[in-house]
């Protein structure tokens, strides 16, 4: 996996206001944390993560979500995606991401989905939607060698029990952000929500 997260916690961005973005995502990797993807359902997705890559920091990543088919990764990879996250699972998007050399996080439900998404050579499995901590724990009962990232249901009041279960990581959406705070376009509300929103949460290194 080319991204190493010591910040287990993936923001989540739909639907978010172009002009805002920049001051958003600055204000999100200030306040801790690493990894900030924006659907590609978004409208101005593309050219939201063309025109701000230049503001990630080093260790950060900037990547693309709902990212459904080859189509889709290719515009994805091409607008500077440093990762892709599909809820799916589609073979030929995880073989153009590995031959991009792009990290690909794709999305299964089942056991049968999730060893799909693993040995097709996804470098992580969004488990989506996720109904639960003990479903975590479940799959990696007999799949304990591959990575989890759970996505759906995940809340402040319930993010550590998706770690203590095994996931790698978690994707949290408006609710990391503050919901109010992004609909009022204040960065810096932004900023304490998230660092509120992280307390408690493990830091590798």
């Amino acid at each position: 996996m080319l991204v190493k997260l010591d910040v287990p916690v993936v923001g989540i961005l739909r639907g978010v206001d172009p002009d805002f973005f920049p001051q958003l995502l600055q204000a999100a990797y200030r306040a801790g944390l690493q990894a900030v993807e924006v659907t590609m359902n978004t409208p101005g997705a593309e050219r939201m993560l063309r025109d701000n890559r230049h503001l990630v920091p080093a260790g950060c990543y900037l990547g693309m979500g709902t990212v459904r088919n080859r189509d889709e990764a290719r515009l994805a990879i091409s607008a500077g995606a440093m990762f892709l996250v599909s809820p799916n699972t589609d073979e030929r998007v995880i073989d153009y991401s590995r031959r991009h050399s792009t990290p690909i996080v794709a999305g299964a439900y089942t056991p049968t989905e999730v060893y799909q998404a693993w040995s097709t050579g996804a470098d992580m499995v969004k488990v989506f939607p996720c109904p639960g901590p003990e479903y975590i724990k479940d799959l990696l009962g007999p799949m304990d060698e591959i990575p989890l990232v759970a996505v759906g249901g995940v809340k402040r009041e319930n993010l550590l029990q998706f770690l203590d279960a095994g996931a790698v990581a978690v994707g949290v959406g408006n609710s990391l952000f503050g919901a109010d705070v992004l609909q009022n376009r204040d960065a810096e509300g932004v900023y304490k929500h998230i660092c509120e929103y992280l307390e408690g949460v493990p830091v590798a290194g």
